[in-house]
C-alpha cells in the first residue's frame, strides 16, 4: 500500500470515528443495519424453512431419492448408494393373492428392508386401537395391512393372513404410509411385511413380476452426488425419482411457497435500497461544509473521493456485520418456535444468507450512497461562506445508473424466477416514474393554491413545494417501500385463500372408477341415497400415444425431453371428452371449442404439453383398444390439481370419441360417519373400484398447513422489518424540517402550530404515496399472481384503500416521531447542531 493510500485510509478512518462519536452517521448506520437485518433474517428464515419443507416433502418418498427397477439393482447405482454419508435401504413389491379365512383377493405386497422409511414414518393403528408412528418395519412373522384393504377383506388385528406358503399375524392397520401421496390410484389391498420374511412365502420365483426400490437419504450434497452418479448409469427398466415426481397437488403447494419466499426476499432488497438511498442523501448533505473546508486547505479531488468512499466502505462492512449478527440471533430465536409450529425438525442456518446479506448491504450502499458522496469532490471552496452553493457531479449519475443495474441484478438473483424478477423490475420502474410525476404535479398544484390557504396548513404545504427535490425523493421512496409491502400482503392473501379453498373440509375423498355406460344413472342414484352430494361422472378412455404430427413415436423419441417425458409417452393415457371446461381448468393458449367441432380437437394441460414438446396445431394420435384416434390440439389449459376432482391431461371434443370403449370416473366427498359407503357400493356394483384418498388428503393438508405457516411467519417477519426500514428512510430526511422548526420556534411559533404544519405536510406526502402504492401494488399483484403463481386474480380495491390509509398513517407517524426533537429541544440546540 502506498503512503498516499495509507494516509487516505487513515483520514477515512478518522472521519468515520468522528462521525460515529458525533452521531452524524447514526441514521445511515441504522438504515443499513436494518436493511441488512431484514434481508439476512428473511434469508435465514426462508433458507431454513425451505430446507425443512424439502425434508418434509421427501417423507412422501420415504427418502431423499429412490431408484425403481424391474430387476435387482446392482452395479454403479448400488455402489453410489453405498457412499459413507448416505443411509440406504430397499424394498420389493409384487402382486399376490391375500387370504383371510375363506376370503381371497388379489393384493399388493410390499416387503420393507430395515430402516424404511428413511424419511417420515408409517402411521399405524395397533390391536389396542391407538394410532401411533411406527418406529420400525413389521416384526418377523407379522404383517401390516392398509385400512382400506382390511375393510375390503374383513380383517382385523390379530387375524391370521395367508401369503403364498406362509401364515402371518396381522399386527396393525396402516393409516398413512410415506409414499401414499405419490400415486394414490392403486386400488388393491396392501400388505406390508419384513423383507427377511419374503423367502418363506415362496412368492419370488423365476418369472415373477417384482418391482425393486433402492432408497437413499443423507446430506443434500451427498444426495446430489448420488443422483449425479446414478442417473447416467440407469439401465433399462430403471428410473430415478425425487420429490419432483410427487403428485401435482404436492408440487404446486411447494413450488408456490418457494416463489413466495423469493418474493419476500425481493421485498427486503427493495426496502433496503429505499432506506439506504434516503440515509445516504442525508449523510452527504452533512459533509458538504466539512468538504468545502478541506478544499480550502488544498485537498485534491482524488483525496476527497478516497476519504468519502473509504468511510462509506468501512461503514458498510461494520453495519453489515452488525446486521448479519442480529439476523443470526433473531433467526436462532425464531427457529425453535417455527419447529414447533411446523411439527418438524428445522435444519441449522446455512452460510449463504449471511453472504447475501453482506452482498446486498454493500451493493445497495455503493449504488445509492456513492453518487451523493462522489458529488462532494466538486464542492466549491466558496461554500464555506455561501451555504446555498451545492455541488453538481455528472459522473455520479453514471454511478447511479450502474448502481441501479446492480440492484436489478440483485433482484434477478434473489427472485429465483425470471418471470418474478422481470415483474418486480418493471413494477419498480413504473411505480417510481408515476410517483415522481405525481409528486411533481402535487408541487405545481400546491404552488398555485397555497396563497389561498391560511395558518399551519399553508406553511406545511408550502414546505412540500419549497423543497421540490426532497419532496419528490420522499414521495418516491415512501411509495416504493409501501408498494413492496402491499404487494407482499396481496399475494400472501391470494395464496392462503387458494390453499384454504382447495383443501376445504368437503374436498372429494373417494374416487369411483370403472363405471360402465349402463351403470351411470344407477350409481348416481345410489350415491344420492347415501346422503352424499350427487356427483358428475366423466368418461375415461384408455389410450396409448402412437404418433405426433403423423410421425410414429415411442418413448425413445422423447429421450431428449428427459426421463419423465419418456415415461409419460410410454404409459397409457387417461383421455376424456368434455363440451365445456370446469372452473378448475383455464385456457392459457388457443381457443376451447364451442358446441361440436367438425373434426376431432384436443385440449392439453400446458405443463404436460410443454414437457412433450406439443404445440397448438399439432396432431396427436392414440391407439384405443386397437382402434386409431387422431385429434388436433386447439387449446392448452392450466389445471388446479389441488381441487382433487377428476382431471385429465388430454380432453377431446364432443362426439369425437363416440363408439370407443369407455368407462366413467367420479369423485365424491363421503362424511366420516358413512363408514359403510365403500362396502355397500362395491356390494351393489362389484365391478367398481373405489379409491379412498383420505390418507392422501391428510398428507396434502399437512403439507399445505406447514407451507402456510412458513408463508405467514415470513410475511409478518418481512412486514415488521419493512416498517422499521421505512421508519429509518423517513427519519433520514428530517434535517431541513428540524432546521425550519428550530427557526419557527426561535421567532415565536407555538408547539401546536408546528405540529399542525408538520402533520399537514406528512399527510400530503403519505396520501400521495399511499394511493399510488396501493394502485401499483394491486396491478403488480395481478401480474405476479397470474404469471408467477398461476393463481386467478381479482382486484380487491377495499384492501387497496386500506393500504392507502396505512401509507398515510405510516408517513404521519414516522415523520412526527422523527421531528419530535423540534418540540423537545431548545431552538438554540437544534440550530447549533444542524448549522455548526
Amino acid at each position: 500500500m502506498s503512503r498516499t493510500s495509507g494516509n487516505t485510509f487513515g483520514l477515512a478512518w478518522r472521519q468515520l470515528r468522528r462521525d460515529l462519536a458525533a452521531g452524524d452517521v447514526r441514521i445511515l448506520i441504522a438504515a443499513l443495519v436494518l436493511a441488512v437485518l431484514a434481508v439476512t433474517a428473511v434469508g435465514f428464515v426462508t433458507d431454513r424453512a425451505e430446507r425443512a419443507l424439502a425434508i418434509e416433502a421427501n417423507r412422501l418418498l420415504g427418502g431423499d431419492a429412490v431408484v425403481r427397477a424391474d430387476s435387482p439393482i446392482t452395479g454403479v447405482v448400488r455402489e453410489a448408494a453405498n457412499a459413507s454419508q448416505l443411509q440406504r435401504t430397499e424394498t420389493i413389491e409384487l402382486q399376490t393373492m391375500i387370504r383371510v379365512g375363506e376370503r381371497l383377493q388379489l393384493g399388493d405386497l410390499r416387503a420393507l428392508g430395515e430402516g424404511f422409511p428413511l424419511r417420515g414414518a408409517f402411521r399405524i393403528d395397533g390391536s389396542d386401537g391407538v394410532e401411533r408412528d411406527a418406529g420400525s418395519v413389521p416384526a418377523r412373522g407379522t404383517i401390516w395391512m392398509s385400512r382400506a384393504g382390511a375393510d375390503t377383506l374383513g380383517a382385523k388385528p390379530g387375524d391370521q393372513i395367508a401369503l403364498g406358503d406362509a401364515q402371518f399375524r396381522l399386527a396393525a392397520l396402516v393409516v398413512q404410509e410415506p409414499d401414499a401421496a405419490l400415486d394414490y390410484f392403486n386400488v388393491a389391498p396392501k400388505v406390508f411385511l419384513n423383507l427377511a420374511d419374503v423367502p418363506s412365502t415362496g412368492l419370488v420365483q423365476e418369472g415373477s413380476r417384482i418391482r425393486y426400490r433402492l432408497v437413499v437419504a443423507g446430506p443434500a450434497a451427498a444426495v446430489e452426488t448420488f443422483v449425479a452418479r446414478a442417473k447416467p448409469a440407469l439401465g433399462r427398466g430403471q428410473r430415478l425419482e425425487t420429490i419432483a415426481d410427487a403428485r401435482p397437488e404436492i408440487r404446486s403447494a411447494l413450488d408456490r411457497a418457494g416463489r413466495f419466499l423469493g418474493l419476500a426476499a425481493l421485498v427486503s432488497v427493495v426496502l433496503a435500497a429505499v432506506a439506504v438511498a434516503m440515509a445516504a442523501r442525508r449523510h452527504s448533505a452533512r459533509h458538504l461544509s466539512g468538504t468545502a473546508v478541506m478544499r480550502c486547505l488544498g485537498a485534491s479531488q482524488r483525496t476527497l473521493v478516497g476519504i468519502q468512499v473509504g468511510e462509506l466502505l468501512m461503514l458498510g462492512v461494520i453495519a453489515s456485520t452488525i446486521g448479519v449478527l442480529l439476523a443470526f440471533a433473531l433467526q436462532w430465536a425464531i427457529g425453535g418456535w417455527l419447529a414447533q409450529a411446523l411439527k418438524l425438525s428445522i435444519p441449522p442456518a446455512g452460510l449463504m444468507p449471511a453472504l447475501q446479506g453482506y452482498g446486498v448491504g454493500l451493493v445497495v450502499l455503493m449504488a445509492f450512497g456513492a453518487p451523493p458522496v462522489l458529488a462532494l469532490r466538486r464542492v466549491p471552496a466558496l461554500r464555506v461562506l455561501r451555504r446555498d452553493l451545492d455541488p453538481t457531479e455528472p459522473s455520479a449519475w453514471l454511478v447511479g445508473i450502474a448502481g441501479f443495474v446492480g440492484l436489478a441484478a440483485l433482484l434477478w438473483w434473489k427472485a429465483g424466477s425470471a418471470a418474478l424478477g422481470l415483474s418486480m423490475l418493471a413494477g419498480i420502474a413504473a411505480t417510481l416514474l408515476v410517483l415522481a410525476l405525481l409528486a411533481w404535479a402535487l408541487i405545481l398544484v400546491v404552488r398555485r393554491v397555497r396563497s389561498r390557504l391560511r395558518g399551519s396548513l399553508r406553511y406545511g404545504l408550502a414546505n412540500v413545494s419549497r423543497r421540490a427535490g426532497t419532496s419528490i425523493a420522499q414521495v418516491s421512496a415512501l411509495g416504493l417501500g409501501l408498494m413492496a409491502l402491499l404487494l407482499l400482503t396481496f399475494v400472501r392473501t391470494d395464496l392462503l385463500d387458494r390453499w384454504q379453498l382447495a383443501l376445504a373440509a368437503d374436498a372429494p375423498n373417494r374416487f369411483i372408477i370403472n363405471v360402465q355406460d349402463d351403470q351411470v344413472d344407477a350409481v348416481r342414484a345410489f350415491i344420492a341415497e347415501q346422503g352424499v352430494a350427487a356427483p358428475t361422472l366423466y368418461p375415461m378412455i384408455r389410450g396409448r400415444l402412437t404418433a405426433h404430427n403423423g410421425k410414429p413415436v415411442t418413448g425413445k423419441d422423447y429421450e431428449a425431453q428427459g426421463e419423465r417425458a419418456q415415461r409419460l409417452a410410454e404409459r397409457e393415457f387417461n383421455l376424456s371428452v368434455a363440451d365445456h371446461l370446469r372452473d378448475d381448468n383455464r385456457v392459457t393458449e388457443g381457443k376451447f371449442w364451442i358446441g361440436k367441432p367438425a373434426k376431432p380437437e384436443a385440449s392439453v394441460e400446458e405443463e404436460f404439453a410443454k414437457r412433450l414438446g406439443w404445440k397448438i396445431g399439432d396432431r396427436i394420435a392414440f391407439d384405443i383398444s386397437g382402434q386409431p384416434f387422431e385429434a388436433t390440439i386447439t387449446s392448452l389449459r392450466s389445471v388446479e390439481w389441488e381441487s382433487f376432482r377428476p382431471n385429465f391431461f388430454v380432453i377431446a371434443s364432443p362426439g369425437s370419441m363416440d363408439g370407443l370403449p369407455a368407462s366413467h370416473i367420479t369423485a365424491v366427498s363421503v362424511p366420516p360417519e358413512r363408514t359403510r359407503f365403500t362396502a355397500d357400493l362395491v356390494a351393489r356394483f362389484p365391478n367398481l373400484s373405489v379409491i379412498d384418498i383420505d390418507a392422501v388428503l391428510k398428507q396434502v393438508r399437512s403439507t399445505a398447513d406447514q407451507v402456510s405457516t412458513v408463508v405467514e411467519v415470513v410475511f409478518y417477519f418481512s412486514l415488521v422489518a419493512g416498517l422499521l426500514v421505512l421508519m429509518a428512510a423517513v427519519s433520514a430526511s428530517q434535517d431541513e424540517r428540524l432546521l425550519e422548526g428550530g427557526v419557527m420556534r426561535a421567532i415565536g411559533g407555538s408547539r401546536r402550530q408546528l405540529r399542525l404544519a408538520q402533520a399537514s405536510e406528512f399527510i400530503a406526502i403519505g396520501l400521495l404515496s399511499g394511493l399510488t402504492a396501493a394502485i401499483a401494488a394491486s396491478l403488480l399483484a395481478g401480474v405476479v399472481a397470474t404469471q408467477v403463481f398461476d393463481l386467478p386474480w381479482e382486484a380487491d380495491w377495499r384492501m387497496a384503500a386500506v393500504g392507502a390509509v396505512a401509507g398515510v398513517l405510516a408517513a404521519l407517524l414516522a415523520g412526527m416521531f422523527a421531528t419530535r426533537r423540534v418540540l423537545d429541544a431548545p431552538p438554540s440546540v437544534t440550530l447549533r447542531e444542524l448549522q455548526g
